[in-house]
């Protein structure tokens, strides 16, 4: 499977850009009449890959004051109990779930940029070079967060997992989550018959669905070849700089202007769309992620070049501090009073009053 393919008609779908779509593999895209769009298996009118295993979600144990049964894969899992079994399912739907288009709303933009933007990079970090280990480990972690937490996913959900080393793995019981989703989908396919009534799809189509999420995961684990977003005419310093972090942080450290006229351009520029927009949100996300996520202070300097065209430092601040709730993560988990920087605040608009002041 290439999954630079799928990713790329994702973005087809999600923005609009007109390009003809492509059949990946066992899959294809369908509009919905409702907006957005959903992953089709290729045969199947109505079956979404985000949907296969509904009809498999454990029940839910909590609604139990002492559950009696086992989870279907305690044979092989031994350490694995009925509350794990749930969480491990809503990590399934919610992976799988990244290949859904919603339709956009004021109530879940932030949401699914945050969620997308983490995935994409979760596939970045491995190849990023400019960056030590120890920095890459707190980047991962605070990606992974997000990309559950803007899901959303419950409480339980978002603290249940951590990396050793590469490996995603189930904390509390040490599973390793890429084993216990080959093991879930090579049981429904061997068991086919067993549970017909459940499945509307056929064995090789669980396979084709393992094989989805297995490339899903790798990415975010970041084992799997590097994505790209795919060109776009007049944006290309800024794809550059998004498709290798590299590239960003060189340019940072070397001159740092060079960045901020890149956005200044892009602001000058008449010609707007979806796509050209998300691109940019990209690139000031990133800036946030790659430079003020490891020294806050730099901030200063984006205001000091924008200071003098006023107009545009507004939409670049706000789009830094209310696009996402980052910015929130990092001020909180540095002690950072954002009060005590005037020359930020005083270009906040209602959003960023609402939130941070």
């Amino acid at each position: 499977m290439n999954f630079q393919f799928l990713f790329n008609e994702y973005l087809n779908q999600k923005f609009n850009r007109g390009l003809p779509s492509i059949q990946t593999d066992s899959f294809e895209y369908a509009p919905l009449e409702e907006g957005g769009a959903e992953l089709l298996l290729a045969g199947h009118e109505n079956e979404w890959f985000v949907e296969w295993a509904d009809e498999l979600q454990p029940r839910d144990p909590n609604y139990t004051p002492n559950p009696d049964w086992k989870p279907v894969l305690s044979e092989v899992f031994e350490h694995l109990d009925v509350y794990d079994e749930l969480i491990l399912y809503y990590l399934l739907f919610t992976i799988n779930s990244t290949t859904s288009v919603v339709k956009i709303n004021a109530y879940n933009a932030m949401n699914d940029f945050m969620k997308h933007y983490c995935f994409f990079q979760l596939a970045q970090l491995t190849d990023t070079t400019r960056l030590g280990k120890e920095q890459k480990h707190q980047l991962r972690d605070f990606f992974f967060f997000f990309y559950l937490y803007a899901h959303p996913v419950n409480e339980e959900t978002l603290y249940s997992f951590s990396f050793r080393g590469q490996e995603l793995v189930h904390t509390k019981t040490g599973i390793n989550i890429e084993h216990y989703f080959t093991t879930f989908h090579n049981y429904y396919s061997q068991n086919h018959d067993k549970y017909r009534s459940e499945l509307c799809i056929a064995p090789h189509e669980i396979q084709n669905c393992r094989n989805l999420t297995m490339e899903l995961l790798r990415t975010i684990e970041g084992k799997s070849v590097r994505l790209v977003m795919p060109p776009e005419e007049g944006l290309e310093d800024m794809l550059r700089l998004i498709n290798n972090a590299d590239d960003l942080i060189q340019m940072y450290s070397e001159k740092k202007t060079a960045l901020f006229g890149i956005m200044g351009e892009f602001l000058a520029s008449p010609h707007s769309n979806p796509y050209r927009d998300h691109i940019f949100s990209t690139l000031l996300q990133n800036y946030v992620t790659y430079i003020l996520y490891f020294k806050f202070d730099e901030i200063h300097d984006l205001v000091d070049y924008f200071k003098s065209t006023p107009s545009r430092c507004r939409i670049i601040l706000n789009k830094i501090f209310a696009d996402t709730i980052f910015i929130q993560k990092i001020l909180r988990q540095n002690h950072i009073d954002i009060t005590g920087y005037p020359d930020i605040i005083e270009f906040f608009d209602e959003e960023a009053q609402r939130i941070y002041l």
